[in-house]
């Protein structure tokens, strides 16, 4: 519960048709096996106390009752339990019968909750024996509890104010408008489903783009229970398809006729909370029709049964990973192409280094050139080697513009930036940080004359890792007439030059992939001190740390809006036995102060596209002044060292 973080689940035990009381046994005991596995929010299939399929037994007043005293039987035997949970039952009221969910936590009934859309087509005939939700709530008697019978209930933990807990069942689901909608506009960050879906050919995939979708349009976390295999074969067949869905990602399924009954996952209501922050669209509605029902539990820390991966911008399906590395490659050329052609831009002028990020940058040009139907050869390529430039970067950069056949013109900027040297009297031997920027301020400076002379535009290399962490000469490789890597994570950026790699190897461009592949093999460096024996001395990630860890807390951070303590347990459990809690700790640190002290450069960067769900353009997703102060962030986490 602490960090957003709430453990749900959906189970359907082996049930009776219409023995109510063995049910409520069989109930109550699925209930303990949850509780016991750290489940808080546990939904049972519709109709779970009697079985979904009792037909016309619905009709009589024993069934009814049974199901009243069994509902009493399983308020007992889980009074103990720190657990919420659903289970469905018909329920007699005002001289109607209803197709209800019980909400049940610590020995109370917090409320009855009933059908609104009662499917009466083809092989469903619920009209014959229930009626739809009255309007408003009604209160009454029920199981030895006063409680209410209704659907604007929302059923909120005093303990986690976040938790707040709606539930429609199966058909609602369904229908052009589910009740569900209604219940997150009114605040439910958690919505309930008790179903009873029977199995036909196709309908699993169905319901899953149905529970994933409905999370997705809400912004709500899902939790589907569907009637198992317990119940009659007469006409149907009930397959136990569980899912629990969170803003539009599946994040558990029980896949149809499978042995385990008990699904559980995650959720993050805090993100969610978060994510309704942000969406300007997202209507939240004053909910005064609704009644909010205490209820508690108590407050621990939620152990995670899965962790996110490593890498948040990279898919990690390989089918996946590449679609998505076409549609950044693609995007990127389309974004290029435009702004050269309506800029009536002759060429492309691009600073070739032999590191990633520039190569990233020439592949996506002489896509975007490819785009136009110009030749490859109005691109210029120059590599401006200096005092930290090795014959390996340097080579790489000459053979793929080779082999990508694309200009190239090598320009080197030793004197130039040894006459700027004595110009402000900087001695050579005095590697600070002058001596490093400015070799990067010669360079652009020589790009963007050479732009004017070819009339061209200046493409730029840099990421959005380096962005992030303001790894970039202001006013030097800062800088540029448009940057097509502006949104693309270091992380993000290997696997786009791999897949390229991989791509020139099928076509028969062999050469193009082993130079690919040697990129991808080099150290990331800006290459501004001199080497040493002929290697390079000056790593980016010895400097400002690992980038797959900037990576993560910049996802965790922006995307997600993540307080600084939980992005350090988090990062703390998905980069256990790679890095210790310390080096995390350091390096969170590192990005937050450079992520607040760095935002000056981010003010005023050129255009580029948007790819993915995460960017830093101050025209587009990420405004903040160059004034703010990270201290309260970093305060966050001067205790954290003592947890170690």
């Amino acid at each position: 519960m602490k960090d957003g973080y709430l453990r749900v689940g959906a189970d359907c035990p082996p049930l009776l048709i219409a023995d109510c009381a063995a049910n409520a046994v069989a109930l109550a005991d699925a209930a303990r096996r949850a509780a016991g596995a750290g489940v808080r929010v546990l939904v049972f299939p519709e109709l779970s106390l009697s079985a979904y399929t009792c037909g016309d037994l619905f009709l009589s007043a024993h069934i009814v009752a049974a199901a009243e005293q069994a509902l009493s039987d399983y308020i007992r035997r889980t009074a103990d339990l720190d657990l919420l949970s659903f289970v469905g039952l018909p329920v007699a009221c005002n001289d109607k019968l209803f197709n209800c969910a019980a909400a049940v936590c610590r020995g109370q009934l917090l409320g009855l909750i009933p059908k609104t859309h009662l499917p009466n087509y083809a092989e469903f005939y619920e009209a014959r024996h229930f009626a739809p939700a009255p309007e408003g709530l009604l209160p009454l008697r029920f199981a030895g509890q006063d409680t209410r019978l209704g659907t604007r209930q929302i059923f909120a933990c005093r303990e986690m104010p976040v938790l707040r807990v709606a539930c429609e069942i199966c058909e609602d689901l369904w229908v052009s408008i589910p009740p569900s909608c209604l219940h997150a506009e009114a605040g439910a960050t958690l919505i309930v489903n008790p179903s009873a879906s029977d199995e036909i050919i196709g309908k699993s995939a169905y319901r899953r783009q149905l529970v994933a979708m409905q999370s997705a349009r809400t912004l709500s976390a899902y939790v589907y229970a569907d009637a198992g295999e317990g119940e009659s074969g007469t006409d149907m067949v009930f397959s136990g398809h569980h899912l629990i869905a969170q803003n539009g990602h599946i994040a558990a399924e029980r896949p149809p006729f499978t042995g385990d009954t008990l699904l559980f996952s995650e959720v993050d209501l805090d993100l969610l909370s978060y994510e309704r922050r942000r969406t300007s669209t997202f209507t939240a509605l004053s909910g005064d029709t609704y009644v909010r029902v205490p209820f508690s539990l108590t407050p621990e820390k939620t152990a995670l049964s899965s962790l996110p991966s490593r890498h948040p911008f990279v898919p990690e399906d390989p089918a996946r990973r590449a679609e998505r590395c076409e549609a950044i490659l693609t995007m990127q050329a389309c974004g290029l192409a435009g702004r050269i052609d309506r800029a009536h831009a002759r060429t492309a002028v691009i600073g070739i280094s032999g590191g990633l990020d520039s190569t990233l940058a020439l592949l996506a040009s002489c896509r975007a050139f490819d785009r136009l139907g110009r030749e490859r050869r109005q691109i210029l390529a120059v590599t401006m080697p200096c005092f930290g430039t090795t014959a390996r970067t340097r080579g790489n950069a000459e053979v793929l513009c080779e082999e990508l056949g694309v200009s190239l013109r090598v320009v080197d900027i030793r004197d130039a930036v040894r006459g700027h040297f004595r110009d402000i009297g900087q001695p050579e031997d005095r590697l600070d940080v002058v001596y490093e920027n400015a070799q990067a301020r010669e360079r652009t400076q020589i790009l963007m004359d050479l732009a004017n002379a070819e009339g061209g535009l200046v493409v730029g290399t840099g990421d959005l890792s380096e962005l992030a962490l303001g790894w970039a000469t202001y006013n030097g490789d800062h800088m540029s007439m448009y940057a097509p890597n502006a949104s693309v994570p270091k992380t993000l950026v290997r696997y786009l030059v791999a897949y390229a790699a991989d791509q020139a190897e099928s076509n028969g461009q062999l050469r193009v992939a082993a130079v690919l592949r040697d990129i991808l093999d080099t150290p990331v460096s800006p290459e501004l001190l001199p080497p040493s024996d002929g290697e390079i001395a000056q790593k980016t990630e010895d400097l400002v740390g690992p980038y797959e860890l900037h990576d993560f807390f910049l996802y965790y951070f922006l995307r997600c809006g993540f307080r600084p303590r939980k992005i350090l347990r988090l990062s703390r459990e998905v980069f256990r036995g790679v890095y210790e809690d310390r080096v995390i700790l350091h390096w969170l640190r590192t990005f937050l102060r450079r992520f607040f002290t760095q935002q000056f450069k981010r003010s005023c960067l050129p255009d580029g596209p948007k790819v993915g769900t995460v960017a830093l353009s101050p025209r587009g997703d990420w405004r903040m002044p160059s004034d703010a102060s990270p201290d309260a962030f970093l305060a966050e986490l001067s205790g954290a060292e003592e947890e170690f």
